[in-house]
C-alpha cells in the first residue's frame, strides 16, 4: 500500500531471521509465504524485513498485501458496512479473492500481471504492473492472508489489536470512534478463528514458535 508507515524493529528484524531458516528448511521453487495478524501488530513490517532477507539469500521476493483487494473503494467502505451491518460483512469475504487468486496463478506461472495497490494519502486505488517471471516467493500478508489456499508456510502474529494501540496511533488506526472500535472488534474475532491454520506462532512477546499440532 503505498503511502504506509513502517516501524521496523530490532523485533521484526529477529522475527523475521527465525522465519527465514524455515523457509530455507522447507524452501521449493515459487513458495508462498502466508503473514496473518491483527491491527497494528507487525505484518507490514515483517514482510518487508523477510522479503530483505530472503532476497540476500538468492530468494528474490515480492509481496501481496492482501488489504489492496477489498471489493468495496476505500472511500465507500465505512458507509457500505455501516448500512449492512459491521458484525455481519467485515471479515474476509470483503476481499475480491478471485484478484487475489489471479494473481497468486499468474506468480505460478511466472507471468506479468496487475495487481492493484491502495494509495493511502489520496484513498485511490491505483494498478501495479509487475513481472513475476524472476520472482522465486510471494509473501502475503494481510488480516486473512493464512486462510490463502496453496501456501507452503503460515505465520500468525498473536498480538491483538489491544496490545498494539500504540502502533495504531502512530498509523492513524486508533480507534477514535465506535465505529472504529466496532471493526476492530470484528476483525479481531474473525482473525482469531484463523489461528489453526498456522504453522508457526509469532508471540506477544515476538518470539517465533511452531504452532501446535
Amino acid at each position: 500500500m503505498l503511502g504506509d508507515v513502517l516501524l521496523i524493529t530490532d523485533m521484526h528484524r529477529e522475527a523475521a531471521a527465525s522465519i527465514l531458516q524455515k523457509v530455507l528448511e522447507i524452501r521449493q521453487p515459487k513458495m508462498i509465504i502466508a503473514i496473518s495478524g491483527e491491527s497494528g501488530g507487525g505484518k507490514s513490517e515483517l514482510s518487508h524485513v523477510l522479503a530483505k532477507e530472503l532476497r540476500a539469500n538468492g530468494i528474490l521476493t515480492k509481496i501481496l498485501h492482501s488489504d489492496n483487494y477489498y471489493r468495496i473503494h476505500p472511500l465507500e467502505r465505512k458507509e457500505w458496512r455501516m448500512q449492512h451491518g459491521i458484525e455481519t460483512v467485515v471479515g474476509y469475504n470483503e476481499y475480491d479473492w478471485n484478484s487475489i487468486y489471479r494473481n497468486i496463478d499468474e506468480f505460478r506461472q511466472g507471468k506479468i500481471a496487475t495487481m492493484p495497490c491502495v494509495d493511502l494519502i489520496t484513498e485511490q486505488v491505483d494498478q501495479l504492473i509487475t513481472d513475476f517471471n524472476p520472482i522465486d516467493a510471494l509473501i502475503i500478508d494481510g488480516l486473512y492472508a493464512i486462510k490463502t489456499e496453496g501456501t507452503h508456510l503460515n505465520v500468525f502474529i498473536e498480538l491483538t489489536y489491544h496490545e498494539t494501540k500504540k502502533a495504531q496511533v502512530v498509523r492513524g488506526k486508533e480507534p477514535e470512534n465506535e465505529y472504529r472500535a466496532r471493526v476492530l472488534e470484528q476483525e479481531h474475532k474473525m482473525v482469531q478463528a484463523l489461528k489453526p491454520l498456522a504453522h508457526l506462532l509469532v508471540t506477544p512477546e515476538y518470539k517465533v514458535i511452531p504452532a501446535k499440532a
